[in-house]
């Protein structure tokens, strides 16, 4: 059977019938196109297809496309702005967060999600923010570090304006 989903993806409006069976992260990559969002351990665990649902950090391959009838979902692909990447991104960047980077996407919109519900986390509350995502190459300082130098960058133009 086919639902009808009308949602904001990436900040445009979208209406479309998928399965009700389809998964977010499937209906992101295969019938949008949007193959930023990674699949990794398709169940949950690891954290690589996270992208926002109002907001908040969500595994894509969790969630029914269905279930995001009238909501806005964000991926990777909405962070950067005019051809330039997003403080989170350049924090990762700059700071060697990604490794391999098949986990980056996914840690860049937990770090997003983290950033948006507070603006300034210690390092226990970033460790806390991304405990839903893991990454196989890294010990995680430089993740942080990356969180860190985002939260900065952002307070600074905050400071600024």
């Amino acid at each position: 059977m086919k639902n009808f989903i009308s949602m904001t993806l990436n900040g445009r409006s979208r209406d479309d019938a998928v399965p009700g069976n389809m998964l977010l992260v499937d209906f992101l990559r295969e019938t949008v196109g949007m193959t930023g969002t990674k699949i990794g351990c398709d169940g949950g665990e690891c954290g690589c297809c996270t992208v926002l649902i109002d907001g908040k950090p969500r595994h894509a391959c969790l969630t029914l496309a269905a279930s995001c009838d009238g909501t806005e979902v964000e991926t990777i692909e909405s962070l950067e702005t005019g051809g330039r990447l997003s403080a989170i991104q350049r924090g990762f960047h700059e700071k060697l967060g990604a490794q391999c980077g098949f986990c980056t996407p996914g840690m860049v919109m937990a770090a997003e999600g983290l950033l948006r519900e507070n603006a300034n986390p210690n390092e226990d509350e970033i460790r806390q923010g991304m405990a839903a995502n893991i990454c196989r190459c890294t010990g995680y300082v430089k993740i942080i570090e990356s969180v860190q130098a985002a939260a900065e960058e952002i307070a600074s133009k905050e400071d600024a304006a």
